[in-house]
C-alpha cells in the first residue's frame, strides 16, 4: 500500500486523472483518494517510481507519505 501526497488534487478531474495515471501503471491497482487531506492510497504491486512517474507527467506531482 501506498500513501501519496498530492498537494495539487483538488477537484473531481483532479481525482480521475489521478486514477487513470495509477492505472496506466496497474491496470489492477485499487486508488482511494481523500480531497479533504489531499492524499492518495493505492494497492499496487507496481514501485513507487513508476506510480510517481505517471503521476508527475499526467501533472500531479506527489510524494510518500
Amino acid at each position: 500500500m501506498l500513501t501519496l501526497s498530492v498537494p495539487d488534487m483538488s477537484c473531481g478531474h483532479c481525482v480521475k486523472a489521478i486514477t487513470e495515471a495509477v492505472k496506466e501503471v496497474d491496470t489492477a491497482a485499487t486508488v482511494s483518494t481523500d480531497l479533504a487531506t489531499r492524499t492518495v492510497r493505492i494497492e499496487t504491486l507496481a514501485e513507487s517510481a513508476k506510480i510517481l512517474k505517471s503521476l508527475d507527467d499526467a501533472g500531479y506531482p506527489a510524494t510518500l507519505g
